[in-house]
Order: C-alpha cells, then structure tokens, then sequence
C-alpha cells in the first residue's frame, strides 16, 4: 500500500480508508511498500486466513460484519497460540470501489484493529472479476519459546473449549432459510443470536497469557470440534475421548437438539466457531477454567487425551460411540 504525490484511484483508496487506520510507526503512514515490526525480544507468531465471499460470508452480509470476521479470525488463531497481536497486512480483492461497501468496513476494521490492539501495518489492494476476496495475515508476539503448538498433548490431559459449540453453522444455515431457519420461524432472538455468531466472531484474546500459561497444546476451533480435535490428537500422536453430553451449547442449540430440529452431529462437525481448543495438564486445568471465568468466559472440560493413536471417540450420555459421518467443513 503506498500514496504518492499523483495518486492512482488504488492510491486514492488506500489513503482514504486504510491510511488513518495504519497507527503503528513502523507502517510509515502507508507510503512505503513495506513496515517494520519490531520483535522486542519476542518471538514473532505469523498466521494468515482469507475470508471469500460465498464461501466464509453472504454477498448480502453487511460490509462491517465481514471487516470483523477478516480480522477476528486471525486474532482466534493468535489467542490460540497463546501470542498477544502486534500488527496485520491486508490483501483486498474487489470487484468495485463504492463508498458505501468500503466506508463501514473501513470503519469496522479500524475499530477492532483498536479493540484488539492490532494496527494495519501494509497490504495491497486488487481489482477481481470474481467473488471479493479479503486475505489478512496477522503477527502476534510470545515470549521466547512459549507459543502454544498442537504437539504438546499428553495423555491424561484434559481436553478443554471456550465459549459453546455449532452456533456459527447455525446461523448460517438461518441466513440460508434451512432447517433451522423454519424451526426458529417464531424466534428472532435466537435467530439474530445464531447469525451475529456466524457473522462475527468473538476471538478469545482475553485468555492467551492462560493458554500459554497453562495449556499443552492448543487451536482455534475454525471448521468443527470433531475435525480439529482429531487434528490436534494426530499432530499430538494421541487419542481421546470426548462426552459429547458435556460439549458447551448456547441455549438456542441446546433447544433446537432438545426438539430433534437439528442432530448433535451438526453441530460438532459445522465450522466458523472461532472457539480455543485446548489440552491441560489435570493439575492445571481447574486453573484456566478459573482464568476464563475472570474474564468473563467459560471454559469447559469436555474429555481426556489417551494413549495410543485412534480417532477420538465422542461418546454420548451411555458410553456409546457415536458414528460421525463428517468430522469438519472442508475445502475440497
């Protein structure tokens, strides 16, 4: 991103909606095409996810919500990792340049990048014939050797998650008038509940000093339970289990289960959560349930890392096996 003297219509766009939000000394106002972050002795933790129109939002959702969702999703893989955010680069692809999309997703990015202390250091901005695409690249920092893998789980652990479960999956399948849109036709709290889920993530930066603190291995919840639980156990060369009765739902998912509206599986398997995941030794795990609820947050065990290197098994309120036929959301 960079603003000369004669300025090009990207050059024009860039100073006006990202120029004020660049704070950080080491972005250089935008006129430069690169910036400078400083380690400060940390080490420096890079993550980076893109959010594409039709694919992680609706053409219809408000600018502002996908300004949010863009950035928060990066900041939930840093408060997974245990890391503080320093700073972010943004790519833009769109398809046009009206003031009425740009300006509150402008404002919107601007506003988190304060709330989570994360200013835009640079990015570029394109022009696509295709879906708007919105790709940020996020750097956070930790003390020397202290990020939190997904390699550190350990059996006898116990398996801990943020916050409830399948919210996401449900609002979108609200915005999409599915299933659960019929079943909460007369309920437009538990709707607009269900969607503000989807749309806007809630990042749990709050608890990374915890994560770091305290837990063994660690990941954002991004395309299911099910999935990136097993993801974890197989970077981690272990098992588990987990009862899915003791899984954290909202009251508007535990209603629609209760109903038979929607299957448990749903749930564990839909993506956008957004929640930490996370392995704890037994001693310490009373510890960030603690921490989360200092900080206004709850912070559920919901099984134990095994020996050995099977699947994790979910297990119902019998002892049964449940058979999932899908894991996670996929790409492809």
């Amino acid at each position: 991103m960079t603003t000369p003297q004669n300025p090009s219509g990207e050059d024009s766009l860039i100073a006006r909606y990202f120029k004020p939000l660049a704070t950080d000394p080491g972005a250089f106002g935008l006129v430069d095409d690169a910036a400078i972050l400083s380690a400060s002795g940390d080490d420096i933790v890079v993550t980076t996810d893109a959010v594409i129109e039709g694919v992680h939002y609706l053409a219809s959702d408000p600018p502002d919500t996908i300004a949010r969702k863009a950035l928060r999703v990066n900041l939930s893989d840093l408060a997974a990792k245990g890391a503080v955010p320093a700073g972010f680069v943004l790519t833009l692809a769109l398809r046009s340049k009206e003031d009425a999309w740009l300006q509150p997703f402008a404002d919107a990015l601007g506003e988190d990048a304060r709330t989570f202390a994360c200013p835009l250091l640079g990015g570029d901005t394109v022009s696509t014939p295709g879906p708007q695409m919105i790709s940020i690249t996020a750097f956070g920092r930790v003390p020397q050797g202290r990020m939190v893998g997904r390699t550190g789980a350990r059996p006898g652990d116990r398996i801990l998650v943020t916050g409830t479960i399948g919210d996401a999956a449900l609002g979108l399948d609200v915005l999409t008038g599915g299933e659960v849109a019929k079943a909460l036709a007369s309920d437009p709290v538990a709707r607009d509940y269900l969607v503000s889920r989807y749309r806007v993530p809630q990042p749990r930066n709050l608890l990374a000093q915890a994560v770091r603190d305290l837990a063994s291995a660690a990941m954002d919840v991004s395309d299911g339970l099910a999935g990136d639980l097993t993801k974890l156990c197989a970077a981690s060369g272990v098992s588990a289990t987990v009862n899915v009765a003791g899984v954290p739902l909202s009251a508007a998912a535990a209603g629609l289960v209760a109903r038979n509206a929607v299957c448990v599986e749903t749930l564990l398997a839909g993506g956008d959560d957004y929640e930490v995941l996370c392995t704890v030794p037994p001693a310490l795990s009373d510890a960030l349930i603690a921490a989360g609820q200092a900080a206004g947050l709850a912070v559920t065990a919901i099984g134990t890392i095994l020996a050995g290197r099977e699947r994790p098994r979910f297990l119902d309120g019998q002892g049964q096996e449940l058979a999932l036929k899908q894991l996670s959301y996929s790409h492809f």
